[in-house]
């Protein structure tokens, strides 16, 4: 009789960070795993395993809060992302942004390509680099094809704002940071943000501190 197999390394890892209860934590600029591309998902974490896993994703993203977690966020080098956006934005951020609600789903091994040539720059941030927002410059529509948790496939179209999320949360899942994609000049503290460049839209903020909308 064949024996059991063993744990994987990823699987013990999340084992681990599942023991403690509340939020996981958050891995922050600086460590290697949010530089390096993820482990594709191919059953490194048994199904049980993987929703206890993806949960606790969703748990910590809305206790952060934030619109997106991937996996290497919490230290685990595997290309699972989930998102959700309730989107309680006014009317005019809704219309200028293109932020509408993105229902909660997890997405197993997502790549991206964009939808046409358009392209729309909006200050975000990122969990892993607390305090910071800049103007990052991303495709306004994209194919996302994924898995979802129970293994089905997923092949959507997002724009506005759900497309700029997924975006992020993918590219995290290659070692890419929002930064790296970033206007520089457009680097602003969240306290400079509330005080300054809570617009809809950028245009002033590029005006101001020199930065190109592209």
């Amino acid at each position: 009789m064949a024996s059991p197999s063993a744990p994987t390394p990823l699987a013990e890892r999340v084992e681990e960070l599942l023991s403690a209860d509340g939020p996981l934590p958050i891995v922050a600029a600086g460590d290697p795993v949010l530089r390096r591309a993820a482990e594709p998902f191919d059953g490194q974490l048994e199904p049980a395993l993987l929703a206890r896993f993806t949960q606790a994703l969703r748990l910590t993203m809305r206790a952060a809060p934030g619109v997106g977690l991937a996996a290497p966020q919490v230290g685990v080098g595997l290309r699972i992302a989930v998102v959700e956006d309730p989107a309680p934005v006014p009317e005019e951020v809704r219309v200028a942004r293109g932020r509408v609600p993105l229902p909660f789903r997890v997405l197993v091994n997502p790549s991206y390509e964009p939808v046409g040539a358009e392209r729309a720059a909006f200050f975000e941030g990122c969990l892993s680099v607390p305090g910071w927002q800049a103007v990052v410059a991303r495709h306004a529509e994209v194919r996302v094809r994924a898995l979802d948790e129970h293994g089905h496939p997923v092949d959507e179209v997002f724009t506005g704002w759900p497309a700029r999320i997924v975006q992020h949360e993918t590219d995290h899942l290659d070692g890419t940071l929002y930064l790296d994609r970033a206007e520089l000049r457009s680097l602003a503290s969240n306290e400079a943000m509330a005080a300054r460049w809570a617009q809809p839209t950028p245009e002033e903020a590029a005006r101001a501190l020199g930065f190109p909308l592209r």
